[in-house]
């Protein structure tokens, strides 16, 4: 009996239900998938700090008022980890200043909320219209995070600027834009040069690729690669933006090759010289030298060198001489040398 029961148990045993190869060789990857699932929310709650403005349902700060205005706002550093985080705050684009060691960091205990409280100064001289920045929290292991920052200056709006510095260079015009007014520009340039016979340069207004700020000062250059060679030109430049803002500027300018300028100052050169070589063949002729030939009363002198200028003065110390100047002929002005002479010319 003992072994017909143990046999009559064994046959009552339900019979294993079998897994098919397919769905047998996926087990492990699903019970993969579920492990990495069930892991994620605790790996994020480890290092998912995150800044926001204090009050909630805010994207971002927000501020508004005049020139000179300090506006004061709370941050606040969230860390639902299991472990503290070390988070450094800083400001950029605007005048931020947080509260006393925020910039040198912030311990934030685990499942626990900070708040930082900080100010953002509008510039004395800003002009009216949006700017913005940026919050900017850093941990020990480099990851950030930012919260934008809005601020709205008031003010009456003005549009104004100027055009300084103009020049004109080889082949290109430097200029300078300034924005005197209290709202940002985005200016049109128009440029027209004028030569000797007519227009050489004459450029439709088109607007430049920047945006000038309240106060601003830019530096810009317009090239010219093909400008006149030899002109005399007179550049003008006028600059316009939304608003009304308008300025302009003028420069002169004188092209001339060097081909040209060498050959001009080489003709001085050569005058110069032929000059102070014949005042050089006056100063050698001897003192007290006897006239070849005594000019007549009325007629031109004769008996002597072909070419000589008969030349009566005082020489030195009051005695009277008469020379003749040989070479090339003197005439309008008084000879100078070691003889002192005056009178007329023959």
């Amino acid at each position: 009996m003992p072994s017909a029961a143990r046999a009559l148990t064994r046959h009552r045993r339900p019979p294993r239900a079998r897994v098919p190869l397919p769905a047998r060789a996926a087990l492990p990857a699903a019970l993969c998938l579920c492990a990495v699932l069930g892991g994620a929310p605790r790996a994020h709650a480890a290092t998912g700090w995150s800044v926001e403005p204090v009050g909630g349902g805010r994207p971002s700060f927000y501020a508004e008022g005049p020139p000179g205005t300090v506006l004061q706002d709370t941050v606040s550093v969230t860390n639902p980890g299991r472990t503290p985080v070390v988070v450094r705050l800083s400001g950029t684009g605007l005048r931020t200043v947080f509260a006393e060691k925020a910039g040198d960091g912030i311990r934030v205990p685990a499942r626990t909320r900070a708040e930082v409280p900080f100010t953002v100064t509008v510039p004395a001289g800003a002009g009216p219209g949006d700017r913005s920045g940026a919050v900017v929290a850093r941990d020990t292991r480099g990851r950030t995070a930012t919260v934008p920052v809005r601020l709205r200056v008031g003010g009456p709006a003005l549009a104004a600027l100027t055009v300084e510095h103009l020049a004109v260079h080889a082949d290109r015009i430097t200029y300078e834009l300034v924005n005197r007014g209290t709202t940002v520009l985005v200016p049109r340039l128009a440029v027209r040069a004028d030569g000797v016979l007519g227009r050489v340069l004459d450029r439709a207004p088109r607007t430049l690729p920047v945006r000038l700020r309240p106060g601003a000062r830019l530096k810009l250059s317009e090239p010219w690669p093909d400008r006149p060679a030899l002109d005399a030109v007179d550049v003008r430049l006028t600059v316009t933006a939304p608003g009304g803002a308008h300025g302009t500027a003028s420069a002169s300018a004188r092209f001339v090759p060097w081909p040209v300028a060498a050959g001009t100052g080489g003709a001085l050169l050569a005058g110069t010289g032929a000059l102070i070589a014949a005042r050089r063949r006056g100063r050698r002729t001897p003192l007290g030298a006897p006239a070849t030939a005594a000019p007549s009363p009325g007629g031109p002198a004769t008996g002597g060198p072909r070419g000589a200028v008969a030349v009566e003065g005082r020489c030195r110390g009051g005695a009277s001489t008469q020379d003749a100047v040989t070479g090339d002929a003197v005439t309008g002005g008084v000879v100078t040398g070691d003889a002192v002479t005056e009178g007329a010319v023959k």
